[in-house]
């Protein structure tokens, strides 16, 4: 690996005492935070002391940053393991502080509240006496959200400029009363698509945040609030998950994380990949990489896994960054066919959903671009999409750009109301017996295509007591979950999912155990899964396409809260 693609910054853990000790996978704690700083010399000398911190001070949220740099290519998480200072002349300080609750008269001051965070940032930089650290070149920034006088949340700024300082133990007392954790790992990739801010998601609690989705107005933020640690947990126990489908999650991410090129791509034909090597059974076909890139970055994603949290940061980020670089622009949007309009819709699916679980600003931009694309290839006179831009529509490939639609609308991308209803009109030319069941090309009764239909009628507007709805998911319900269509389950799965009460259950407790009993166990293959459909698309997306639609069917439990609950998002285009 080039030297120039070692991590750029120092790390050092700081927990409080009483608290478990920092693991290998940081789990999100009261308070986090990040510095991250460029242009230090390697540390030198003894191995630095686990610290303990502790600050008095109102409810506060940090994150400590350096200016962003150039996206790089950045190694993947295994090899950043296995990265000491010495090799690569460069290394990172992580300041990690878990809050202690300690009981506490709040002040409403904003000046009292930024001295102590001003105060607690010098203590901490100023007070060391172990190991030297070289001055920096620019300042960092700390950005704090207070409580002001009236109760409502205000954010400062402060620049911290270090001129030489050493690391020891330190200890300062602290208060952190409703404090909220955004949880960091910093790394140069996180660092490096924006600036550090804010991210909206991390400045609510669990509860606030399953709370506000509720409404009619709720937006994509709300429908993917299942995916923080803290809500998925509970929607795994009540939404019909278990441990031990959990554990079949943990083993196909792994399995995705090792076969990811160094680029940050995945191809169909996993062989590509030099980890595997053809050490796992039956490649695809398809040569898209944008598709594959996006269909296997989507698991990570409803797993809670983003570019800038959880234990996946590089291998996102890595994805992300080779996924943005596909787009081809043109006069309308961003292309990310590489042949197929499957590989648009899902790109700007997965730049949406990305967008929306970090707020990650730089990402605004292609996801636009991307959903501009596909508005420009609707079919102008069907209202359909198909394998290339104004061609007359099939119900699969439609399927997954209205998904794309719905994603940017709801994360306010601009999705104008007249290609919306020329998709509506799609529809109703495809469905049979009122809109109950779908074909391909046109009407009929046909098992992925009625699917399809359906989750597209779902987020289209209709309602639990349609009777066509109804209908639709008996047919379902008549075909059951298969044995060798992934496709198929994991369309059906949202629509019976969203639908819930008994028959969610009963379906789900069918293909739940069946997908974990048909997990690979053996060798390399461990974490991944293939079947063989009767159209072919096994064959093409191989065991990559397999392995991401029976994980993405598995995560069903938290990866869009149910239309249909009381937890809601019931808004519809």
């Amino acid at each position: 690996m080039p030297a120039d693609a070692a991590l750029s910054a120092r790390e050092v853990g700081l927990e409080l005492d009483h608290l478990p000790a920092k693991s290998a996978s940081p789990q999100p704690g009261p308070l986090d935070v990040g510095l991250e700083l460029d242009g230090l010399a390697p540390i030198a000398a003894p191995p630095i002391e686990v610290l303990t911190a502790q600050v008095t001070a109102p409810p506060i949220e940090i994150q400590i940053a350096a200016p962003a740099a150039p996206p790089t290519v950045v190694p993947r998480a295994t090899e950043v393991d296995s990265l000491d200072a010495a090799a690569n002349n460069q290394a990172s300080i992580w300041f990690r502080a878990r809050q202690r609750w300690l009981t506490r008269r709040n002040t409403p001051l904003i000046s009292f509240t930024t001295s102590a965070v001003v105060h607690c940032v010098t203590f901490i930089l100023l007070g060391l006496s172990t190991t030297p650290i070289t001055p920096l070149a620019e300042p960092v920034t700390l950005i704090a959200r207070v409580d002001g006088p009236t109760g409502e949340p205000q954010q400062m700024a402060v620049d911290v400029t270090i001129e030489e300082s050493t690391v020891t133990e330190t200890s300062v007392p602290i208060s952190a009363d409703s404090l909220v954790a955004i949880p960091q790992r910093v790394s140069p990739a996180a660092s490096r698509l924006v600036p550090v801010e804010t991210n909206p998601l991390a400045l609510v609690s669990a509860g606030e945040l399953l709370h506000s989705v509720g409404g009619t107005n709720s937006t994509m933020a709300g429908s993917l609030a299942g995916r923080g640690p803290v809500q998925r947990a509970g929607l795994i126990d009540s939404e019909g998950g278990t441990p031990h489908s959990e554990e079949a999650v943990s083993r196909g991410l792994r399995w995705l994380q090792t076969h990811q090129n160094r680029d940050g791509s995945w191809h169909f034909n996993h062989h590509d990949c030099p980890a595997c090597n053809g050490q796992c059974g039956q490649p695809g076909s398809s040569s898209s990489t944008t598709a594959a890139t996006a269909l296997a970055l989507l698991p990570f994603l409803a797993a809670g896994h983003t570019h800038r949290t959880g234990d996946y940061q590089l291998t996102v980020e890595q994805g992300l960054y080779y996924l943005r670089g596909r787009g081809r622009q043109v006069t309308h949007g961003s292309d990310f066919q590489e042949g197929t309009m499957y590989a648009q819709g899902m790109a700007a699916i997965c730049l949406a959903e990305a967008l929306g679980m970090t707020g990650d600003q730089s990402l605004r931009e292609p996801a636009e671009r991307a959903i501009e694309f596909i508005l420009f290839a609707q079919d102008k006179k069907g209202g359909g999409w198909r394998y290339t831009p104004g061609q007359p529509g099939d119900m699969t490939v439609t399927g997954w750009q209205l998904m794309a639609l719905r994603c940017g609308q709801m994360n306010y991308l601009k999705v104008p109301a007249e290609n919306v209803k020329a998709a509506v009109g799609f529809l109703d030319t495809m469905g049979e017996d009122q809109g109950a069941t779908y074909g391909y090309l046109g009407p009929g009764r046909e098992p992925v295509s009625t699917a399809v239909g359906l989750l597209s009628r779902m987020y289209n507007g209709w309602r639990r007591d349609h009777p066509p709805m109804a209908r639709g998911v008996r047919y379902l319900i008549g075909q059951g979950p298969s044995k060798d269509d992934m496709y198929y389950n994991f369309y059906a799965t949202q629509v019976m999912h969203h639908w819930g009460g008994i028959e969610w259950h009963d379906w789900n407790n069918k293909l739940r155990e069946y997908l974990i009993q048909a997990q690979g166990r053996q060798g390399h293959e461990t974490g991944s899964w293939h079947f063989v459909d009767a159209h072919g698309s096994s064959t093409k997306g191989g065991r990559l396409y397999n392995t991401c639609l029976a994980i993405l069917t598995l995560e069903v439990y938290y990866r869009y809260l149910p239309i249909y609950d009381k937890t809601a998002v019931n808004d519809s285009f």
